[in-house]
């Protein structure tokens, strides 16, 4: 694991995107962010891309920086001021609040053209054909979970397990490339009708066998051969199989 791994799917789309995510994910009112706690939040996730060696990109850590800047700023006890310009006192959460609300505007219009893409995508010219010896099977729908989601499993996974301290007292040299992983997990995973829990991957207590397991499960999503799928929100994750992939 000399190079970072450089992550890139669909729902790992910068900082704005992760912050949206905490705030639907935790009901938070955008126009009155509570800054303490979304910040915890925030460093978290970027605290368990680290311990993964994951290849931040740099406009996680200037939004972390930020982020803590704003929590000490709405820590500071607020000055008493008699004038009348101190009702009009700027909240040093609005620009931040002004770049989310812009940010989730644009990502409801292009999920918009999406679906219509996709619509569109349905329309034929050519005339029906029937038939009749094809066997029709209901077809499987891809879980909607996110890249922070799998992330948020993945540390709460590393706390309940204590895996954040030092995990091996001895220096072992596991070679194991992400492609054998790969299959290593489609096994499980094909063998499993029920699916298999996101903490059950994770079964040595080896931060290269981690973070390899991670990329190797992050990298049978995006070739669409497994997908995940939660129950309600903060409940355990469920990896399924989806079938054979050309």
């Amino acid at each position: 694991m000399n190079q970072a791994y450089q992550v890139k799917i669909d729902s790992f789309e910068g900082p704005l995107d992760l912050l949206l995510h905490l705030i639907n994910r935790y009901e938070i009112d955008i126009y009155d962010i509570p800054v303490a706690q979304i910040t915890e939040q925030y460093m978290e996730y970027i605290h368990t891309m680290q311990q993964l060696e994951l290849n931040i990109a740099s406009e996680y850590l200037v939004m972390a920086a930020t982020l803590l800047a704003l929590k000490s700023q709405m820590l500071l006890p607020k000055q008493e001021m008699d004038t009348e310009e101190d009702d009009y006192a700027e909240d040093p959460r609005d620009e931040l609040m002004g770049r989310l609300i812009e940010y989730r505007k644009y990502k409801q219009a292009a999920e918009n053209l999406k679906e219509k893409e996709m619509d569109a995508n349905q329309i034929f010219t050519r005339s029906p054909v029937v038939f009749d010896d094809i066997d029709l099977q209901q077809p499987v729908v891809q879980g909607d979970i996110s890249i922070y989601e799998m992330l948020g499993a993945l540390g709460k996974m590393l706390e309940r397990k204590k895996w954040k301290e030092p995990m091996e007292t001895t220096i072992k040299r596991i070679e194991i490339s992400i492609e054998e992983r790969m299959e290593e997990v489609i096994q499980v995973v094909k063998n499993a009708q029920a699916g298999v829990s996101f903490d059950h991957l994770f079964s040595y207590r080896s931060r290269s066998h981690i973070v390899v397991t991670f990329m190797a499960l992050l990298e049978l999503m995006k070739n669409k051969a497994v997908y995940c799928e939660q129950e309600k929100q903060l409940e355990t994750l469920y990896v399924f199989y989806m079938g054979e992939n050309e």
